[in-house]
């Protein structure tokens, strides 16, 4: 059983983050912020696929003036990723954004950064401080000899400082690095000094494959030990498929459902159908669902049943054959290999309508 780390509670808009709220999931549009209709396009799709707080780069007065608009209309809580320039935070809290990301540190020298975090104050909004190893302050790396986990976590209690002398605590905290266990490390150490909520992910983890299976086991590991309590899932790819990922992970811990979990087994050598463009077109046809079922796809006539018995729904491939079954008992018999796509997807579609009508 997962023990989470109990946190401070920051609310992002309308959303409870830390504390006994549960583990949100992030993303970041990629879309230009200055172009409104493309970002609340993108933020529509992130949030259709399961995102609950979505992020957007604010690198100029363009994209700053932008967000009034952009805020106005996204269905889910809106957060600003300023760099550099203080004006752009003042630009985004008049805005209505529902917190900042920033570093106080890199804002400009204290008077700027009294005034940013007298206006986030005054507005109820939150700050994520968000230490990556790649723009650590100089005196640290020369001081611990690289980006190291305790570097990484010297950096973030040094903006943490900033801001709590000036009583503000509405904070939340991420340290990410592309290094698997040096972001493993880096929180350990964090959770023992602070108890602000933590923002968790593997930085430029890489495209989909690797950067999933990096985030699949730093995330995972550290969701195992309580830690965590917002997460963004980083591929070098389009920002949905990170919600998907996101959730998925989520899923095989225990931690929240959302949506079908598809089991399919591997293609073997009995494998007398093609499993694999039928468990894909599968997944296309239940993208989007958001009711929690298991659904199975198996190549086996044999053990297919038997092996996905607590299935909600499934069909077992054989030769020029299908068996659709519900709870490991079968329902029906499928002959012809070019009906089973067919009359499986007619299956699912009354599947759903029995699960919405009860």
């Amino acid at each position: 059983m997962i023990q989470r780390k109990r946190t401070n509670v920051v609310m992002i808009g309308s959303v409870g983050v830390g504390g006994g709220n549960p583990i949100r999931v992030q993303s970041m549009c990629n879309a230009d912020t200055r172009d409104v209709n493309a970002t609340l396009t993108q933020i529509s799709q992130l949030a259709a696929a399961g995102c609950e707080i979505v992020r957007v780069a604010v690198p100029d007065e363009v994209a700053a003036n932008a967000l009034t608009a952009i805020k106005r209309n996204t269905p889910i809580p809106l957060v600003a990723d300023i760099h550099f320039d203080h004006r752009l935070a003042l630009m985004a809290l008049e805005a209505g954004v529902d917190a900042l990301r920033i570093n106080p540190g890199n804002i400009g020298g204290a008077a700027k950064v009294d005034s940013v975090v007298a206006a986030a104050e005054e507005r109820g909004v939150p700050i994520r401080i968000g230490v990556n190893a790649g723009s650590l302050e100089k005196d640290l790396l020369d001081r611990f000899g690289g980006p190291t986990p305790e570097a990484m976590v010297e950096s973030a209690l040094g903006h943490v400082a900033l801001l709590e002398k000036r009583g503000f605590h509405r904070i939340k905290i991420s340290l990410k690095s592309s290094q698997v266990m040096n972001t493993i490390a880096a929180y350990r150490l964090l959770a023992e000094k602070v108890d602000y909520p933590l923002h968790i992910g593997i930085t430029e983890a890489g495209a989909l494959l690797r950067g999933t299976v990096k985030s699949a086991v730093g995330l995972g590991i550290l969701l195992w030990e309580g830690l965590g309590d917002t997460l963004r899932v980083s591929l070098t790819h389009d920002p949905v498929a990170e919600i998907g990922v996101a959730w998925e992970i989520l899923r095989a811990l225990g931690l929240r459902e959302r949506g079908p979990d598809i089991i399919s087994c591997p293609t073997c050598g009995r494998t007398e159908i093609d499993l694999i463009d039928l468990a894909t077109k599968v997944e296309e046809k239940l993208t989007g669902v958001e009711e929690v079922f298991t659904c199975a796809v198996m190549g086996c006539v044999v053990n297919g049943p038997g092996e996905a018995r607590e299935a909600d729904i499934g069909i077992a491939g054989g030769r020029d054959l299908g068996i659709i079954f519900r709870k490991g008992e079968v329902v029906r018999k499928v002959r012809g290999a070019e009906n089973l796509v067919p009359e499986f997807m007619l299956e699912l579609d009354n599947f759903l309508e029995e699960r919405r009508k009860k």
